[in-house]
């Protein structure tokens, strides 16, 4: 269960980044309680996974994810351009995700 709720925090901190980025020094309101609301619920999970989790795993294992679905939301919205580069770093920063969940006993 830690590992699922280690996941969906990661995916919030993309959101929480993402939404940081559109509230424009938190000048939109919208954004800024978007922020609000994921980075509560990013941290939480983070700090609930890592009771069962060592601190190291989960900490890496919420920033790749957070950096991967911040990027890959950015290209499938056009915001950023994709590159084959980009998708094979992020194919592999995942990849080091996995692996670390595989090495986790």
């Amino acid at each position: 269960m830690s590992w699922i709720v280690l996941i969906v925090s990661g995916l919030f901190e993309a959101v929480w980044a993402t939404a940081l980025g559109r509230s424009e020094g938190f000048t939109k309101l919208v954004p800024s309680l978007v922020f609000a609301g994921a980075v509560v619920i990013s941290m939480g999970g983070l700090a609930w996974a890592m009771r069962d989790l060592p601190t190291g795993t989960s900490y890496a294992v919420w920033v790749a994810i957070g950096a991967a679905g911040t990027v890959t939301w950015a290209m499938l919205t056009g915001t950023e351009p994709a590159s084959v580069a980009k998708i094979a770093l992020l194919v592999g920063l995942v990849g080091c995700v996995i692996g670390l969940k595989v090495l986790d006993h």
